[in-house]
C-alpha cells in the first residue's frame, strides 16, 4: 500500500511540475510569442521582425468551412489596410504547402500565408479551434483574441481600432 501511495504522489508531483513549467497560453495584454515560419515562397518570416507594425495573425486550414467563409473579408482588410501599416499573416495549420497554395491561388487571395506544417506555432498559441485570430499591436502585445470566423469586414475593422493608432 505504501508503494502505491508513493507512486501516486510521485506521479501527481510530476504532473504539477510539468503544468507549472509549461509556457502559459497567450493572453490579451501579454506579449505575443515569437515564432518563425516559412511563407508559400519558402522565405522565413519572424513575428519579431514585424515589431513596430500592427499584426492580424489568423490560424486556419483549407478544410475548415468557417475559415473559407472569412477569407474574402481578410482579403478586403488586406487591400484596404496594408497601406496603413497593417500586416496580415494567415497561418495554415498542418497542411502540405501545395494544398495551401492551390487554395490561395484559386481564391485570388494575395495576403501572406505562412505554413505551420508541424503545428508547433499553433500549439504555442494554444489554438483550440479554427479559425482563431490574434490582433497584435505595434509593441507585440496581444490586444484581441477572436475564436471563430468573422461575419463581415466591419467586424474585423472593429477590432483593428485596438491595434492601429
Amino acid at each position: 500500500m505504501n508503494k502505491i501511495l508513493t507512486a501516486i504522489l510521485v506521479l501527481m508531483t510530476s504532473v504539477l511540475l510539468v503544468i507549472g513549467c509549461s509556457s502559459p497560453a497567450p493572453q490579451v495584454g501579454k506579449p505575443a510569442p515569437d515564432f518563425q515560419l516559412p511563407n508559400l515562397e519558402g522565405q522565413s518570416i519572424s513575428l519579431s521582425d514585424l515589431r513596430g507594425k500592427p499584426v492580424l495573425l489568423n490560424f486556419w486550414a483549407t478544410w475548415c468551412g468557417p475559415c473559407r467563409h472569412e477569407m474574402p473579408f481578410i482579403q478586403e482588410i488586406f487591400e484596404e489596410w496594408s497601406d496603413e501599416g497593417l500586416v496580415i499573416l494567415a497561418v495554415d495549420i498542418g497542411e502540405a504547402p501545395s494544398t495551401a497554395r492551390d487554395f490561395i491561388q484559386a481564391g485570388n487571395f494575395s495576403f501572406p500565408v505562412l505554413l505551420d506544417t508541424n503545428k508547433d506555432v499553433t500549439l504555442e498559441y494554444n489554438v483550440r479551434g479554427i479559425p482563431t485570430t490574434f490582433f497584435i499591436d505595434k509593441d507585440g502585445i496581444i490586444q484581441v483574441i477572436k475564436v471563430g470566423s468573422f461575419s463581415s469586414t466591419a467586424e474585423i475593422e472593429k477590432n483593428l481600432s485596438k491595434i492601429i493608432s
